[in-house]
């Protein structure tokens, strides 16, 4: 083992570059490896998009662009409150009759009532709030009569006799 003899020896700036260099060569070299067997091994077939252009990027950069694709692919909505509640206030009775218990559909509307109210102690921003709260009471009545006139209209399921045994003893 050698003794070095000079404490305040520096090392050489250019062989720390070559060190560095060999290293992202073996790395690339590597990384181009794992890739190479993937695509051997198939792990790269059937992934979305194959065979598809890429989409134009367009020419002026948006830092938003990731966003805007996430909203298209996954149908996400973006309405300003007045509006959300609006449309919630539109589907509430398609929402409810998806809805098993009276238990469950009473926490709904009291759910909705509370973003209604609360909306409307909110600055507004968008378009003005004309959703009203629902009466509770009244909706859950009208709950109540459209799911027996499902059950009454929905056929019953035949009642099977007990299966018979083949071999008695």
């Amino acid at each position: 083992m050698p003794i070095v003899e000079d404490m305040d020896e520096q090392p050489d700036p250019r062989a720390e570059k070559a060190a560095a260099r060999a290293r992202i060569e073996q790395q690339q070299t590597w990384v181009d490896l794992q890739v190479r067997q993937a695509m051997e091994l198939g792990e790269f077939d059937d992934l979305p998009g194959a065979g598809k252009p890429i989409a134009d990027l367009g020419t002026t950069h948006d830092p938003d662009w990731w966003v805007k694709r996430l909203v298209e692919r996954e149908h996400i909505t973006v309405l300003p409150p007045a509006l959300q509640l609006r449309r919630d206030d539109a589907e509430l009775d398609a929402a409810l009759d998806r809805l098993a218990s009276e238990r469950e559909a009473r926490a709904f509307v009291e759910d909705f009532n509370a973003r209604v109210i609360r909306a409307r102690y909110t600055p507004v921003d968008g378009p003005p709030l004309i959703t009203m709260p629902r009466d509770v009471e009244a909706t859950i009545a009208a709950w109540r009569e459209r799911r027996a006139a499902r059950r009454r209209t929905t056929p019953a399921e035949p009642v099977r006799e007990p299966r018979r045994r083949r071999w008695r003893r």
